[in-house]
């Protein structure tokens, strides 16, 4: 089941608490994105979860799939408010560093950062083909490990308590 669309209001409220307490980096880049992890309720609430109490300081998606979505590639700086399950924005990741490779191009770092299942590269293929199968699959697309991806380092912003 996919997760509830994110409640941009509520991810606003967020965004003004955070440039309330950091302007310099409101300043530095003031556009945001409010969005979730992955393409189920589960994921949603897992990935997030990975971030706010584990390891996972990465994540990567097809290129293809923020021109569908008709957003922006990620940019170094950029902000995302990331949502649960319900919609409901937990937390503000910005990006720390950006690049565009193939899915032969990840590498044993960028599979231990996105702290997911047992962090190996293995892992990731395995897990990520899946998934990018499945996500072009319901947009009507067939996925090529040829395909771009951008591959993207954050470190949580807000709330203060789990800032990095």
């Amino acid at each position: 089941m996919p997760a509830a669309s994110p409640d941009t209001e509520a991810g606003a409220a967020l965004w003004v608490a955070y440039a309330a307490a950091r302007p310099d980096a409101v300043r530095t880049c003031p556009e945001y994105t409010v969005e979730h992890f992955g393409d189920s309720v589960r994921l949603a609430d897992e990935l997030l979860r990975d971030v706010t109490h584990g390891a996972k300081r990465a994540t990567a998606e097809l290129a293809a799939a923020f021109a569908a979505d008709g957003d922006k590639l990620t940019r170094i700086g950029s902000h995302w408010i990331a949502c649960d399950s319900t919609g409901a924005p937990r937390i503000i990741v910005r990006s720390t560093e950006f690049r565009l490779g193939t899915f032969s191009s990840a590498d044993e770092s960028f599979a231990w950062d996105e702290g997911e299942d047992d962090r190996s590269l293995a892992s990731w293929r395995s897990q990520h083909a899946k998934y990018w199968t499945r996500t072009c699959a319901a947009r009507g697309a067939v996925w090529s490990e040829d395909d771009e991806i951008v591959f993207e380092r954050f470190r949580v912003v807000w709330p203060l308590a789990l800032a990095d």
